[in-house]
């Protein structure tokens, strides 16, 4: 779950990419997904936040985190 108070584009990115890397969610999957994940009464506050950045939510996750990041092993 999103804990932060402020839903910042930063702040949805971070845990979408955290749900994704933990298989809870898919990068396929529409941003609309994230809304399980956040309280009913905060959601308006992230549409809009998103909407500020020119994301629909049937947008997928993986438009909204960009890409793999990869490490050196």
């Amino acid at each position: 779950m999103i804990q932060s108070s402020r839903y910042s584009i930063e702040v949805i990115q971070k845990q979408a990419r955290r749900l994704v890397n933990r298989n809870v969610i898919s990068r396929q999957q529409c941003i609309y997904t994230l809304c399980q994940f956040i309280p009913a009464s905060e959601w308006a506050r992230v549409e809009l936040e998103l909407e500020e950045y020119d994301f629909l939510l049937r947008d997928r996750i993986a438009d909204l985190i960009g890409d793999d990041e990869w490490q050196n092993d």
